[in-house]
């Protein structure tokens, strides 16, 4: 697989932004697949060869172009080239790792988020780079790997059938779409965080184990792995509600606020449960301090009993001649008598005084 060295050209003495190879170019296939629309037509088709989605740079009706994997230089290169997108641009579709952020440029504009993905068989939270250039008349998208399915089935299903107003507005409104479907995933997400928690909560108070201490550290690890994925989309969101680029018409502004406004409650809701697992967390430990009270307790007041015991037997355990209960017919019964009579008596003063 050919890797995209991050490099800058600089070091290389190459112009800034030149892409650099340093392996074979991969030739594992991607997927790209074509929805071109207005209000009275639409076309759908999965392209074999790159130049076929080249001629609808300039159409008037939309086109949403979906490139699944980003390992194609060669591909990734080919498009922005026709589309001139700017190569720091074509380095950063290439390198998944990306933050959340939005950049304006003269006849596009560049948004980077991360989608979530949860399995549910493991109940394990993942996530990939999910790249949109925006352009007057159109958008690419650009998907990590695409392999897991995304989420946008439902706007695909509505441009097919021309349901809602889709088919009637500009690319800027599909880009709201997307990042809409993307920001509403999140929620679907947080809700099966929050159901974890409360499941690990009741068990908590309960019987608290190591398995819940465990749990814990998984879902605090959680937490702050889907806190990244759209904390710093709120800037980028941001940026584009203040009208920072022209592709983007006021009434699909007003919609964007809505969306600022989704994941500042999504923010506020990942806060409150990262409060409720710290409080889960000294629930645990207090839960455990307790449990070793309660056995210290027990054990003080076995030795608190044994002491006078353990003296009486200490002085009649010692060999001298003259002592006269040795001589006793009595003195052994009498011993035992006494004993059962001191331990006894400390039980019941310690249950009158509510020790254990």
């Amino acid at each position: 697989m050919s890797k995209l060295s991050r490099k800058r050209s600089k070091k290389a003495g190459l112009p800034p932004g030149t892409l650099i190879y340093t392996g074979e170019k991969d030739q594992e296939p991607i997927k790209i697949t074509v929805m071109d629309y207005d209000e009275k037509h639409f076309f759908e088709h999965e392209i074999e060869h790159v130049e076929e989605c080249f001629e609808y740079r300039d159409k008037l009706s939309v086109t949403w172009i979906n490139i699944d994997g980003t390992h194609r230089a060669d591909i990734i290169e080919s498009i922005g080239g026709h589309f001139g997108i700017h190569p720091l641009v074509l380095e950063d579709l290439m390198s998944v790792g990306q933050r959340p952020k939005m950049e304006s440029y003269d006849s596009y504009a560049f948004i980077v988020l991360r989608m979530l993905i949860h399995n549910d068989q493991t109940n394990e939270v993942s996530d990939e780079q999910l790249s949109l250039i925006i352009g007057h008349n159109f958008i690419i998208s650009f998907q990590e790997s695409g392999i897991d399915g995304d989420v946008f089935d439902p706007i695909r299903i509505r441009i097919r059938d021309g349901k809602g107003y889709i088919r009637r507005m500009k690319a800027d409104y599909l880009a709201y779409v997307l990042i809409d479907l993307v920001v509403d995933n999140y929620f679907s997400i947080v809700e099966k965080l929050e159901e974890r928690t409360e499941e690990v909560e009741e068990l908590l108070l309960a019987d608290p184990t190591s398995r819940n201490l465990h749990e814990i550290n998984l879902l605090k690890r959680k937490l702050i792995f889907v806190r990244k994925a759209f904390w710093p989309l709120r800037e980028a969101i941001g940026i584009l509600e203040r009208g920072e680029t022209d592709l983007f018409s006021q009434n699909t502004l007003l919609y964007l606020r809505d969306v600022h406004d989704h994941i500042i409650q999504l923010i506020d809701t990942i806060d409150s449960l990262r409060d409720i697992i710290s409080d889960m967390m000294g629930i645990y430990l207090s839960s455990i301090s307790n449990k070793l009270n309660e056995v210290m307790k027990v054990l003080t007041i076995i030795s608190t009993i044994f002491i006078p015991l353990t003296f009486l037997a200490g002085i009649y355990g010692m060999n001298f001649e003259f002592m006269p209960e040795l001589k006793s017919r009595y003195g052994y019964p009498v011993l035992w008598l006494v004993i059962f009579t001191v331990g006894i008596s400390m039980v019941i003063y310690f249950k009158r005084k509510k020790w254990f």
